[in-house]
C-alpha cells in the first residue's frame, strides 16, 4: 500500500536546526521514497513499510542523544503528488 506522510520534528532546544537537518538527511537516505522539504514540514511518499522504516531509523538517530524532541506525523492512505502544490479554489 502506498502512502503519503507529512513529518515535522521539533527539537526542544536552542540550536535546533542541525537536528532537523540530520533528521531530514536520514529520511532522504531511504530507498524507494519520494521526499520533499518545505518551510514547515517534510513530505514522504512510498510503500507503507518503507516510509515507516525510514521514520523509525531517523527517529532512533534523532533520539539517540537523549535531548527532548517532539515528532508530529500525519499518515494518509493515499499516494498524493507531493512534487507540485495543490490547487484549492477557496473563492469558488
Amino acid at each position: 500500500m502506498r502512502i503519503t506522510a507529512e513529518i515535522s520534528l521539533y527539537p526542544l532546544q536552542q540550536d535546533y536546526l542541525p537536528k532537523i537537518e540530520a533528521f531530514i538527511r536520514e529520511i532522504h537516505r531511504a530507498e524507494g521514497l519520494e521526499v520533499r522539504v518545505n518551510q514547515t514540514s517534510t513530505q514522504a511518499r512510498g510503500e507503507l513499510r518503507d516510509v515507516v522504516a525510514a521514520l523509525e531509523r531517523a527517529l532512533e538517530a534523532a533520539f539517540a542523544d537523549g535531548s527532548p524532541q517532539s515528532l508530529v506525523v500525519k499518515f494518509l492512505n493515499a499516494d498524493l503528488p507531493i512534487g507540485t502544490a495543490p490547487e484549492v479554489d477557496l473563492l469558488g
